[in-house]
């Protein structure tokens, strides 16, 4: 019996020494990592934590009762002088907060509240808190590290 012939391939060809299933399964590999890289989602817990670059915010732009989110933090000033900062990366599904109001620290993805002193959650299905960044007062200044 006589072998059918194979199918040809649909698609583009890949080099040659190429494997089709390498030239096919490499893009989405890499797809796959930028949208790691870019934090598109995680999982539960996996916030950023503490560490990053450093950003210095000027303290008059921080509301008492409120807070502000620049770069890659949240700055929040709960009581005057008392200043807290945090990730901006929601732990829940790796979304980046959107603003801090009467509800406190908002991710617009899911609706999880973050509470502005301490960033645990308040609302929402994330169940761990933001991570925590420090603040040094630099004299009109906020250097969060």
């Amino acid at each position: 019996m006589s072998r059918p012939a194979a199918p040809t391939p649909s698609g583009p060809v890949p080099p040659e020494g190429v494997a089709r299933r390498t030239a096919l399964v490499a893009p989405a590999g890499v797809a796959a990592c930028a949208c790691l890289l870019g934090g598109c989602g995680g999982s539960e817990g996996e916030s950023g934590g503490e560490g990053g670059a450093e950003v210095t915010v000027p303290s008059g732009d921080v509301p008492v009762g409120g807070g502000v989110i620049v770069d890659s933090v949240v700055v929040t000033q709960p009581t005057k002088g008392e200043y807290h900062a945090f990730d901006v990366t929601c732990p829940h599904q790796g979304c980046a907060v959107g603003e801090v109001d009467e509800q406190g620290i908002v991710c617009p993805c899911h609706g999880s509240t973050f509470d502005p002193a301490s960033g645990e959650p308040t609302g929402g299905p994330a169940s761990s808190g933001l991570g925590r960044r420090t603040v040094t007062e630099d004299g009109d200044s906020l250097v969060v590290g």
